[in-house]
């Protein structure tokens, strides 16, 4: 069974989201927004002082977790889930365009300027579609890396 790799290279941190760059199987796909990265030492937990997950609020860890399609209750259609994320449940990558359309989700857009994506809901549709392709012949995961800046995370309001 083949095996196939995503990747979110996050890059842009603001007090409000995460903006990076998704890479399918080496190539440049799209930008993400995520929520604040709260993982201040970067070290794939949120254990560490002055760290703490704030629900519908904070990114989820940087890791390696497996990706699946299988029917969103929430938006009433198939959808992309990470599974075995420690300490979170439900997280999608879906569209939107701003840190409140996502609640811990990965958010896909073809244009990106500060907090914000753009061409969402055309970019999602186009991942699906490359997705669905990918799962019919092998297992996908999605490895998030946090890249680095001058100094650690700077901690959000």
């Amino acid at each position: 069974m083949q095996v196939w790799n995503l990747t979110v290279r996050r890059k842009w941190y603001t007090n409000n989201t995460t903006t990076g760059e998704l890479y399918i199987n080496g190539s440049f796909f799209c930008y993400t927004l995520e929520d604040v990265c709260r993982d201040l030492n970067r070290d794939g937990d949120l254990n560490d002082p002055g760290e703490k997950k704030v629900p519908g609020k904070t990114c989820i860890p940087a890791g390696r977790y497996q990706v699946i399609i299988d029917m969103s209750y929430r938006f009433r259609k198939l959808m992309p889930l990470l599974i075995g994320i420690l300490g979170f449940a439900g997280i999608r990558i879906h569209a939107g365009n701003y840190a409140v359309d996502t609640d811990g989700c990965i958010l896909l857009g073809s244009t990106r300027s500060i907090d914000f994506v753009g061409n969402s809901r055309d970019t999602f549709a186009k991942f699906m579609v490359r997705l669905q392709l990918l799962l019919k012949t092998g297992k996908v995961y999605i490895t998030i890396i946090d890249e680095p800046v001058n100094g650690p995370v700077k901690q959000a309001a």
